[in-house]
């Protein structure tokens, strides 16, 4: 039986640059390669950060997604002001879970992301 490993998450993307900037300026990276004229771009990754692909798709974002990514910070109030000076958005909600606070946030293409505290 043969196992699978991860190569790279993939987002979809009207526009494709515009997005990876922005996840590029979140997480600290930067653009790695560009392939098919600009239909995938991909992100550099490191020991805590995977490899991020985004796709650009002719259709827009419809409905939520079914897998999203989790972000770890020390500050989420820091955190949601660099979300939102970066194009983001967020639903205005904190959740808690002992020991998490989290926030549902969104990036410049509507697709939802976590950024979360973990207390203790």
């Amino acid at each position: 039986m043969s196992t699978a490993s991860f190569l790279f998450i993939t987002i979809d993307a009207n526009d494709a640059d515009g997005v990876a900037a922005f996840w590029a300026a979140l997480l600290g990276t930067e653009i790695d390669s560009v392939f098919d004229d600009g239909r995938f771009v991909f992100l550099k990754g490191r020991d805590d950060l995977p490899v991020l692909c985004i796709q650009r798709v002719p259709e827009p974002k419809t409905g939520k997604v079914r897998v999203h990514l989790d972000l770890g910070v020390d500050d989420l109030e820091a955190a949601t002001q660099r979300v939102l000076e970066l194009g983001g958005a967020w639903d205005g909600q904190e959740r808690t879970l002992d020991p998490f606070a989290w926030r549902t946030m969104t990036d410049p293409e509507g697709n939802e992301f976590d950024i979360a505290l973990v207390s203790g």
